[in-house]
């Protein structure tokens, strides 16, 4: 692959978190009876007139600036003509040559290096219904028809399958920090097409682009892109030319493989719909929308460093799933003491359990102030953090407190300095010959006499305790 450079571009569709659709009142709801939420404006009944939610263009605004895109003062809709049996219309409503928003953009970090993915545009349309196959037979479902959606398209700035899905992931944490859509790949509400195609190394020029559709999983993202890099470059290295179309991937198979030859723009004979007036917004609008945003994640991981002394791999952690961010802040306002010692708590311990146990972190049985305690205990010098571990599973386990699971087992580490003289000095007694050959410089066996401490207290001594005394003794 060295000899060619990789150009990928995305169009996504993310479905916004609104009550009803895009231009009538039916509601949006996954997983419904086939065709129950439609009425005359969803199914195209002649006479029906579509009527813009104020919410959904809000939504929209919301996310433009999100993702640092210039708001238009004046955007228009548009008809999209295709034939297709879930388009009750014979063309769908969209905005063509004056989107909603333009010229934003992503930062995300592959392999460590910051590389920004510009937005050419971000524009609102209504989603289409649904067609089941089965057999012999199809059946269409309209439900979804008029769901209001967000189109985010891309300039050709990603040159990696691993980009393309980092893009994406960083995408559906936006829209979910801001709260205009859940963005969930398996329920249709974040829908991905990929054009990608090859160039020479160090060419200015763009090689023939292919569109891959209707990918529904980050995964299945980036292994369509790592096929398709594959084939595109056998053909280009046999002199063979690429065909601009449209293909689908297969997951089983892990390829791609045609679905029709592509269609350009004036196929779609795009003109202003007649039945919706222009969105006219004012700038004081756009502002005011413009304030309601939260702390966006690259703000907050940028606070994390800052604030509480996070490394950037742990705030970036933390900070790309919403709920993280939210389960990390909750936790340290139990305890401020030491937020990176919640932070590794979090990441090391909770979300590799969590992930094992296939656990929505907003669904963990080890609560924030679960964390906290556990954070506290340690630092108190309560447990150790060996002990700290047995009392997190056995939270994980029961759902216990940590302070609770530490008084009902007896777990309280031994600091008494006296107590644990006792038990260095016998089990120095104990052994002449180890004691003979540290003095004889072999230091390693220390490590040998604080293990035998531990075992005769059952991991509850002060390991700082014993070192100290151990070192009295052994060197006194």
């Amino acid at each position: 692959m060295s000899e060619f450079d990789v150009v990928i571009g995305l169009e996504t569709h993310v479905q916004m978190s609104t009550n009803t659709k895009c231009f009538c009142s039916c509601p949006v709801e996954f997983g419904n009876e086939p065709n129950t939420n439609v009425c005359p404006v969803c199914l195209a009944l002649p006479g029906s007139l579509p009527v813009l939610n104020e919410k959904a263009l809000e939504y929209a605004i919301k996310a433009s600036l999100a993702l640092n895109c210039e708001v238009h003062e004046l955007s228009v809709f548009a008809r999209k003509h295709y034939f297709y049996p879930d388009l009750p219309k014979g063309y769908q409503i969209s905005q063509y040559d004056k989107p909603l928003a333009t010229n934003g953009y992503i930062d995300i970090k592959v392999d460590g290096k910051t590389e920004r993915v510009r937005i050419h545009r971000l524009h609102m349309e209504e989603d289409a219904g649904k067609t089941i196959h089965k057999g012999k037979f199809s059946y269409v479902d309209l439900n979804r028809a008029g769901t209001p959606l967000m189109e985010i398209v891309t300039e050709p700035d990603i040159t990696s399958a691993v980009g393309a899905r980092l893009y994406l992931e960083k995408l559906r944490n936006i829209m979910r920090y801001i709260g205009v859509s859940n963005a969930d790949m398996e329920k249709g509400q974040l829908r991905c097409d990929v054009n990608i195609s090859l160039k020479p190394k160090g060419s200015d020029k763009l090689g023939t682009k292919v569109e891959i559709k209707n990918l529904n999983s980050f995964r299945f993202v980036q292994k369509a892109i790592e096929y398709e890099i594959e084939r595109q470059a056998k053909l280009l290295k046999k002199g063979e030319e690429i065909i601009q179309e449209t293909r689908l991937f297969d997951p089983s198979s892990g390829k791609t493989y045609t679905m029709r030859t592509k269609e350009e723009a004036h196929d779609y004979r795009y003109f202003p719909d007649p039945d919706l007036i222009p969105v006219r917004l004012k700038k004081e609008l756009i502002e005011e929308i413009r304030k309601t945003l939260p702390e966006l994640p690259d703000d907050k991981a940028k606070r994390y460093v800052e604030e509480y002394n996070l490394t950037e791999y742990d705030a970036d952690v933390l900070v790309a799933d919403k709920d993280r961010a939210v389960f990390f802040e909750e936790a340290i306002k139990h305890y401020k003491k030491n937020p990176k010692a919640v932070a590794n708590w979090i990441i090391n311990e909770l979300l590799g359990r969590l992930n094992e146990e296939g656990i929505p972190i907003s669904e963990s049985p080890v609560k924030p102030e679960y964390i906290a305690q556990i954070v506290s205990l340690i630092d108190e010098g309560t447990i150790s953090t060996k002990i700290a571990k047995e009392v997190f599973d056995e939270s994980f386990k029961t759902g216990k407190q940590p302070k609770q699971i530490v008084e009902e087992k007896g777990l309280k580490q031994v600091s008494d300095e006296g107590e644990i003289r006792k038990i260095v000095e016998e089990i120095v007694n104990s052994h002449p010959a180890e004691v003979e050959k540290y003095k004889s410089g072999n230091t390693k066996l220390l490590g040998f006499f604080v293990g035998q401490v531990m075992k005769a207290t059952k991991g509850k001594a002060n390991p700082k305790i014993v070192n100290k005394i151990l070192n009295e003794i052994l060197n006194g």
